[in-house]
């Protein structure tokens, strides 16, 4: 049975969006099919005028003269759902929304470590990213359901009506003319704004978000995804410095000694070789996010709970408990580095 604190549908979000009144709330653009892509903002703004560019700044010997790091706060982004059926950030930003605003959760639990720690950023979530992705998949949450179902919901099916399954959905790109039924990870044009074009974005989602963290001048920014049965794990980004994916070992790291009290747990793995071979690893949306602000950027691989998938099989409120200590030592690891910069 789904708790009533897990709400990830689009009504849920829609609401918060026009009720809250400690956030500032936009819609940041409409999906393929229409619909808004929600942004809260909880922090003021702080106006910066760069002299150039990331990119140029980098090319310049001097990324201050992109964005001189020693501002008042630092910009958190936090995305749920780029996939439609990966609803577990969507529960969790939910959840965290709720907690500022009411000073409790969905399930009327305080959390004043986290709030203290989120007073401290500039915080902007977007519990849906893939809104139509996100229509198109009926169940709440894939915990409990097979790996056959988590394929159908995701990736959808072949013309034939056989399984697109990962990571054969990839080989088609749009996917829509080749699709029978068109699962959660794309948006309605067959887009999975994972694997966009970045120089060109064929999705307007993915334009908007990119504008909006080079905007931003975000610090860091989380990219919520379901890894089947992953358990709290921060993937390292390709293609970046080896300063971020340092940084993504900090914060496992730091998330994992918090986890360890609660019977719980996160990945830590050692720090990647340089990027080669026939089939190198893919420069996706996690990539693209750090060379346009320079971000820690990442992609956050939560359990599903698929019940026939090798791994744990993880409950509502262990995932839910594994975000919201990431994003608490989140809050905190990015304050801390900002006020040693001082």
């Amino acid at each position: 049975m789904i708790p009533e604190y897990w709400q990830t549908d689009l009504e849920t979000v829609g609401r918060w969006a026009a009720k809250c009144s400690r956030a500032e709330v936009r819609c940041l653009t409409d999906s393929a099919g229409g619909r808004p892509v929600w942004l809260f903002a909880y922090g003021e703004k702080e106006e910066l005028h760069p002299a150039a560019n990331y990119n140029s700044a980098c090319g310049a010997h001097d990324v201050t003269a992109y964005l001189d790091r020693r501002r008042k706060k630092p910009v958190i982004l936090l995305i749920g759902a780029e996939h439609g059926q990966e609803t577990e950030g969507t529960a969790a930003l939910i959840n965290l929304i709720s907690l500022l605003e009411t000073g409790v959760d969905l399930a009327g639990h305080p959390n004043a470590p986290l709030c203290r720690a989120a007073g401290k950023v500039r915080l902007l979530m977007i519990p849906v990213m893939n809104p139509d992705g996100r229509a198109r998949v009926k169940p709440a949450a894939m915990i409990g359901c097979t790996n056959d179902e988590l394929r159908y919901w995701g990736q959808g099916t072949w013309l034939d009506g056989s399984l697109c399954r990962w990571p054969d959905c990839k080989k088609v790109h749009p996917i829509r003319e080749a699709a029978g039924f068109l699962g959660g990870y794309f948006n309605d044009d067959g887009v999975n704004l994972m694997h966009d074009q970045f120089f060109h974005p064929m999705a307007g989602e993915t334009a908007a978000l990119l504008q909006l963290a080079e905007q931003e001048h975000a610090d860091c920014v989380l990219h919520l995804h379901g890894g089947t049965n992953s358990v709290n794990d921060l993937l390292y980004t390709s293609y970046v410095l080896l300063e971020i994916n340092e940084a993504l070992r900090e914060l496992s790291i730091r998330c994992n000694r918090r986890a360890e009290q609660e019977n719980n747990s996160f990945s830590v793995r050692e720090l990647p070789g340089r990027e080669c071979g026939e089939t190198p690893p893919s420069f996706n949306l996690a990539s693209a996010i750090h060379h346009v602000c320079g971000a820690v950027s990442s992609v956050f691989e939560s359990n599903e709970g698929i019940i026939d998938a090798p791994g744990t099989q993880q409950t509502y409120s262990e995932i839910l408990r594994g975000h919201m200590i990431l994003f608490e030592e989140t809050c905190r690891m990015f304050w801390e580095r900002q006020n040693q910069t001082r």
